[in-house]
């Protein structure tokens, strides 16, 4: 079974890429997912005993996690160390499943697939990528969003440049859904033919 792990900066349009995977027929496990999941379970106590306050009625209220992590960005390494092997051992399962269901392949979305060394974990990886005003475009509408908190979220991402320098395929997201479709339709298409 062949491992694919998709990323993209913020704003790229991998959560759009990674929905078409899924229609197309394709598993797909997502990170931010797990982390959700986690975050209303097995997360809640170790998180809430390393950022205290951050647990509302048993989940983590991740605004509140933000405001924190905001406050004191060297912190972020420490919330990292306890989801990333969490949010690991989610994915590891999610592999066994769908090997033992016998699927020819699988996309693995991992935001941050560069920056934590998570390329060893794939076969290949798929990259996507827009324009950077399409970009700031995109991630200014999100609620909550700051210039502040984008220029520290892009500060911790590799630079998209490198990303697709790294990336076995690109998907360009700057233009239409069809088009982002035909060039996913092509990338599932050989790798069902290999």
């Amino acid at each position: 079974m062949i491992i694919v792990g998709l990323t993209g900066s913020i704003g790229m349009g991998k959560s759009t890429a990674a929905q078409m995977f899924r229609e197309f027929g394709v598993p797909v496990n997502d990170a931010d997912e797990a982390v959700h999941e986690l975050y209303r379970g097995e997360a809640v106590a170790p998180v809430e005993a390393a950022f205290p306050g951050v647990a509302k009625d048993g989940v983590i209220d991740r605004a509140e996690l933000s405001r924190q992590l905001l406050a004191s960005p060297g912190r972020l390494r420490e919330l990292e160390q306890i989801v990333h092997p969490l949010v690991r051992a989610k994915e590891r399962e999610f592999i066994d499943r769908h090997r033992a269901a016998g699927a020819p392949f699988v996309v693995l979305d991992i935001p941050l697939l560069f920056e934590t060394k998570a390329e060893g974990r794939v076969d290949q990886v798929v990259v996507v990528t827009c324009a950077p005003e399409k970009q700031r475009e995109r991630v200014m509408k999100r609620p909550g969003m700051t210039e502040e908190k984008f220029a520290m979220i892009l500060a911790r991402q590799v630079p998209d440049s490198e990303k697709r320098e790294r990336a076995d395929h690109i998907i360009d997201t700057s233009d239409s859904f069809d088009v982002t479709r035909a060039q996913i339709r092509a990338i599932v298409d050989r790798l069902r033919a290999s």
